[in-house]
């Protein structure tokens, strides 16, 4: 298959630009046009064209799309361009920019220059910046020209960046089809948005609020007093983030606009919650309102793509792009079953929405060989009743829906080396007040009914040592987790590395690897979280890839994927979803998944 590798070049100005616009709002607005293209067909000398829209398409039209790979650097914004403004679609999508955060991690610089640099491809130029504010018709023969050259020159470095990263074809071929899949879910959007529905939500959100603040009495001194404020998220069963001041060196409140824990509040599932902080912060809208407004905006435009940044996690996991974050939408409450039914699949279609089943759990069980716990998934006994009853000595039967909730929180919470303390706060967080002797009890419980759990922090700790000392070893399962000491990384099933990057000794049993955002604190129990999650993400996506072999993927949000599929055969499509979400790759055999799965007109009813 030949590789066509293209770039775009367009025009922008100080307030119409992808820093003041999303790239949907960008290519949508009636401002767009495109000043000119370079397109390289395999290793042969990159051709640059420009003119009217209609000659740009009948120059573009010239190639084998259809037979081809489109390659680019940040494929979603060109591949977008192609398909919603000239109508070409190729065979198959492949993206520099995705494969390095894969190769490198999400920390490596992604932009064209920073590899270009890193690779020693050549230098990117700088001509874009003399381009603000300039039409076509605008450039002089000598100007288009010498853009052109640039244009040529970002495609070259690009073609050239793409090899180095194939590394002899290496690159995981699976992973080549998960970056196809995402970039699609973006650049060939299926998906419709209700906007009746969504402005009757607007207007409901804006008088909730409105409503939530009065009834809150919160004036500007309760607002701005950390103390006060603090007790008014306690009131709404939140308890305050808390940071140490690199002032005193003591520990405070974690309330400033800029702290992540704090702004992570105006997701909150709690209207009243969201409303306040975004009364403190300043903002003018909660993020409700904000993610209403943007979803209406996309109504008006046409169809909703998906944003999903492929690799956006350390563990390999998709996030939220685009200033569309998906993956947080809310899960409970009015507000979620609003926005997610206002998502709609093409007519005459359905959405099949399926979930791994406590997936993570699983994971943990079968890495660990925790045998008695992976037996229990596999016969599907009910592992937070066991657990249960070994923290409150009755019988299985006699577990009451209290106890067994605390039983699936120790679950899901404690198998990653929490402590009494934070176990507690996460109970509190889900409106269990309990003793932190009693903590202390239900932690040790789980501990010694999951010993090779355990033995599997211990495990990760000294792995951790070894990597920092250069030295190449094993992680849990025979066979499945290598650390490759020279890199600083975990080696994956699915052949990519997640990488500790400067990892160095801290103090007691913690160590710290580099990050963009400083210094992150690593120890055992968080490497097998981290392990945990990358794995289960490689499941997913050999599952997420075999789904498309029939139906069209449209989203992944965590543990779930969902897909379209014609109405008149929805139930032949939910067992196939479930049959491929059941699936494990051949290095996972022994690995009990299950998953659950719904079908709806619209994703809010699946």
């Amino acid at each position: 298959m030949k590789i066509i590798t293209i770039d775009f070049e367009t025009y922008y100005n100080r307030e119409y630009s992808l820093s003041k616009l999303t790239t949907e709002e960008y290519i949508r607005s009636p401002f767009f046009e495109v000043i000119g293209v370079a397109v390289k067909v395999d290793d042969n000398p990159t051709e640059w064209a420009s003119g009217t829209h209609e000659q740009i398409k009948t120059w573009l039209m010239q190639f084998d799309w259809e037979g081809s790979a489109g390659l680019a650097h940040n494929a979603m914004f060109d591949g977008a361009i192609l398909n919603w403004v000239f109508d070409i679609r190729p065979k198959l999508w492949l993206d520099t920019l995705s494969m390095a955060r894969a190769l490198h991690g999400v920390e490596v610089g992604g932009s064209l220059k920073a590899l270009a640099e890193r690779y020693n491809l050549g230098v990117k130029g700088t001509e874009v910046i003399n381009a603000m504010g300039m039409r076509r018709t605008e450039f002089t023969e000598e100007g288009l020209a010498t853009y052109g050259d640039y244009c040529i020159n970002d495609v070259d470095l690009t073609y050239a960046l793409f090899d180095r990263l194939m590394m002899g074809k290496n690159f995981p071929t699976g992973e080549i089809k998960l970056i196809d899949l995402t970039l699609r879910m973006f650049t060939e959007p299926v998906l419709r948005l209700d906007k009746e529905l969504l402005e009757q939500h607007l207007a409901e959100v804006r008088e909730r609020k409105e409503k939530l603040l009065a009834d809150a009495a919160a004036d500007r001194d309760d607002l701005m007093s950390n103390p006060k404020f603090a007790e008014l998220l306690r009131s709404l069963g939140v308890e305050p983030p808390m940071k140490i001041s690199p002032t005193t060196g003591k520990e405070t409140y974690a309330m400033a606009k800029n702290d992540e824990e704090f702004k992570a509040l105006l997701e909150h599932d709690d209207e009243r919650v969201q409303a306040l902080v975004a009364a403190r912060i300043g903002t003018k809208s909660t993020l409700e309102e904000t993610r209403t407004e943007r979803f209406i905006g996309i109504a008006e435009r046409g169809l909703m793509p998906v944003p999903l940044k492929y690799y956006a996690a350390h563990t390999g996991r998709w996030g939220g792009s685009d200033n569309l974050n998906l993956q947080n939408l809310p899960s409970r409450g009015a507000n979620a079953n609003k926005l997610k039914t206002s998502i709609l699949p093409p007519k005459g279609q359905v959405i099949i929405d399926s979930d791994s089943s406590q997936i993570e759990a699983r994971v943990l069980a079968w890495i660990a060989q925790q045998d008695d716990l992976v037996e229990a998934f596999a016969n599907k006994e009910d592992v937070y009743k066991k657990m249960a009853s070994a923290i409150y000595g009755v019988a299985e039967d006699q577990v009451t829906k209290e106890q067994r909730f605390v039983g699936k929180t120790t679950i899901l919470g404690a198998g990653y080396g929490m402590g009494a303390a934070k176990f507690q706060a996460q109970l509190k967080v889900l409106g269990v007040e309990t003793e932190l002797d009693e903590c202390r009890r239900i932690i040790e419980i789980y501990r010694k009914t999951n010993p090779h759990i355990v033995a599997l922090w211990r495990e990760a700790q000294f792995a951790l040592g070894l990597m920092k000392d250069d030295i190449d070893g094993t992680l849990g399962r025979p066979g499945l987790l290598k650390i490759i000491g020279k890199h600083k990384a975990i080696k994956l099933p699915n052949k990519l590395l997640m990488r500790y990057n400067e990892l160095s000794a801290g103090e007691g049993d913690e160590f710290q690897y580099k990050t963009r955002k400083g210094q992150i604190k690593i120890y055992g129990g968080k490497v097998i979280e981290n392990v945990c999650q990358a794995v289960a993400r490689c499941i997913i996506g050999e599952q997420m890839v075999r789904i498309s072999k029939r139906y069209r993927v449209v989203l992944t949000v965590h543990d779930a994927i969902a897909c379209v599929a014609p109405m008149t055969e929805k139930y032949a499509a939910r067992d196939y979803v479930e049959e491929c979400m059941r699936w494990v790759p051949d290095w996972a055999q022994g690995l009990p998944i299950n998953c659950e799965s719904g079908i709806g007109e619209t994703y809010g009813d699946c």
